[in-house]
């Protein structure tokens, strides 16, 4: 499943990319009279870019930046202006052309927000708040990051072709790369020590006892038993001796030639390394799948839809109110969804059988995907209505040949997509009138 890395609680100033105003403090310097809290450093076309927003967005690339360290002030506050400029050209000519946000759909996306992140709208805002950032504000950079999206998607839409030639390569350069993923083993060990300086009859006597190890583990003796008793490994108490499943280059050249040949449950002959005799079984070999696999999910929910006798508002309240009367027991989310869904999901307690990514609209697939089994979601707002979702199972599935063709499809659009904006923004750029004024601070 492709990566589908949702929003964190505690990292909520960065929640979409955006650049959140604020005011910044500036020290005045020593003999020189004080300067304004804030000022101006750019302006783009006929809008202002004031150093409080470039100080916002540095401050931000910085969190990203941190464990990395690579990046200077100089560097960042560099990149947080140029960041800046772009997004308010992009803003700009979407407006020109008649895209707007309304608040209905500004509300939506603060409550997927929220709901990604396992919180209700209320705590959202309440953390917004605790972290110095102006909900306001935040509202605007949330309509003006729509905006721009919004123009994006139409923009590139008509830029991006895929022909079958191209499928076929990717498919052909996606079976080479799996056919060079190396194996993968999981091996149990016992360890027979030997002291240093040991005696020829103390090797001998240790040889003997790895020896009865090993034909006690052939004859079916319980492996994890034989551990306790005779291993002298350090971790033989965690693990019951299972070293667990590792590409062969992450095991010793020891091991892997002494279990090449072996089948999955069979036994070694003991080798002997410079900590002493080990008594290998192999556990599992893992050889790479010719066939990619994705991951499926099945989930289910209720949904409530809205209208002139159900107000949003009511509908987030009453599915909240669901929720908590399902998490303390007093009912099961099968009997609410018979009860209460509105789709055809309801006669089936709101099961929606095993699906595969992209099956779902994007503000409920992806509040689906930051949920573990057995979990349940804060309500949610989709272009369909207000829902609460529960996931139940996930795995692993084989690929038809007609599902990796769709997803070869859309890995080569998407990839396409992001060479397409990066020749796009630079055209936005270039028709954009851009004053650079004073350096930010």
């Amino acid at each position: 499943m492709n990566d589908r890395r949702l929003f964190r609680p505690a990292a909520l100033a960065g929640l979409l990319c955006l650049a959140l105003l604020g005011t910044v403090s500036a020290q005045p310097a020593t003999g020189t009279a004080p300067r304004p809290v804030d000022f101006i450093v750019a302006i783009v076309n006929a809008e202002p870019i004031t150093n409080a927003e470039v100080a916002r967005l540095r401050e931000r690339l910085a969190r990203e930046n941190e464990a990395a360290g690579r990046a200077s002030r100089e560097e960042l506050t560099r990149l947080a202006l140029e960041q800046l400029i772009n997004r308010k050209a992009q803003a700009q000519e979407a407006r020109d052309s008649g895209i707007r946000i309304d608040d209905e759909l500004l509300e939506q996306t603060e409550q997927n927000i929220a709901a990604a992140n396992q919180i209700s709208l209320q705590e959202f805002r309440r953390r917004l708040q605790a972290e110095g950032l102006d909900l306001r504000t935040f509202r605007e950079d949330l309509r003006e990051q729509l905006l721009v999206q919004r123009l994006r998607d139409r923009e590139l839409q008509g830029r991006v072709r895929v022909s079958e030639l191209e499928v076929e390569q990717y498919l052909r350069d996606q079976l080479q790369a799996r056919s060079l993923l190396p194996a993968e083993i999981n091996l149990g060990m016992v360890l027979i020590a030997v002291p240093d300086n040991a005696s020829a009859e103390q090797l001998e006597q240790l040889q003997q006892r790895a020896r009865m190890v090993a034909e006690r583990a052939r004859r079916g003796d319980d492996f994890a038993e034989l551990v306790r008793t005779y291993s002298q490994a350090f971790d033989r108490g965690s693990n019951n001796g299972v070293l667990g499943l590792r590409t062969l280059d992450r095991y010793p050249e020891l091991f892997v030639e002494a279990v090449r040949t072996l089948k999955a449950g069979e036994v070694a002959e003991p080798v002997r390394s410079g900590a002493g005799f080990h008594v290998l079984k192999l556990l599992e070999r893992v050889q790479p799948s010719a066939t990619p696999t994705v991951t499926q999910t099945r989930a289910r929910h209720i949904l409530l839809r809205p209208g002139a006798q159900l107000a949003q508002e009511a509908a987030m309240a009453r599915l909240a109110e669901v929720r908590r009367q399902i998490a303390s027991g007093q009912k099961s989310f099968e009997a609410f969804a018979r009860e209460l869904s509105q789709d055809g999901s309801a006669t089936q307690g709101g099961d929606l059988g095993w699906t595969s990514p992209g099956m779902f609209v994007p503000e409920f697939e992806q509040v689906m995907n930051s949920l573990q089994p057995g979990q349940m979601s804060e309500p949610i707002v989709s272009r369909f209505g207000v829902h609460l979702i529960e996931v139940t199972e996930r795995r692993e599935q084989p690929l038809s040949a007609a599902e990796q063709r769709e997803l070869a499809r859309q890995a080569l659009r998407e990839q396409k997509q992001q060479e397409a904006f990066v020749e796009w923004a630079q055209e936005v750029r270039g028709r954009a009138y851009v004053e650079l004024r004073e350096p930010p601070q």
